[in-house]
């Protein structure tokens, strides 16, 4: 038998069992995200003043357009504020406000927690071997495709 057959229904349903833990701990801390808006609050967070809309967009796996819309869902919440970089016209700045900032500081320790949870009884190196292992199916994937 195929070892391989049917790894990617394991890593379905594990990220849909992870994407499902986060939608009720938000829904249950009364905190109106989405896991695309939380993903995106997120990297304009670490990324600071300097945010780019095309920024995020290459550094969360999303197409561009579904990428502006969950921003202008942000944007429609108050919790991040569009605008543009000095003279460049053709680029976004994304700027956290006070709400944004607020939300983070409620959400990082329930984050926080989740986290925990889902290293429970795996060891540092064998979390370093699942990264590895995933960096690797994407890059031999990333690689088919380039050669086809």
């Amino acid at each position: 038998m195929d070892t391989t057959e049917g790894f990617g229904v394991y890593l379905d349903r594990t990220l849909k069992k992870v994407q499902h833990t986060f939608l009720r701990t938000f829904i249950e801390n009364d905190i109106d995200l989405t896991i695309e808006q939380w993903v995106i609050l997120r990297r304009v967070h670490l990324l600071g003043p300097g945010a780019s809309q095309a920024e995020i967009s290459n550094t969360n796996f999303r197409n561009r357009a579904t990428t502006s819309r969950v921003i202008r869902g942000l944007c429609k919440k108050g919790l991040l504020e569009k605008t543009r970089f000095g003279n460049d016209q053709k680029r976004y700045r994304l700027l956290m406000t006070d709400a944004g900032k607020n939300l983070m500081d409620k959400v990082m320790p329930l984050i926080k927690d989740i986290r925990k949870i889902s290293i429970k009884d795996i060891s540092d190196y064998e979390f370093d071997i699942f990264l590895k292992v995933l960096d690797q199916i994407w890059e031999n994937y990333d690689q088919y495709e380039a050669n086809r």
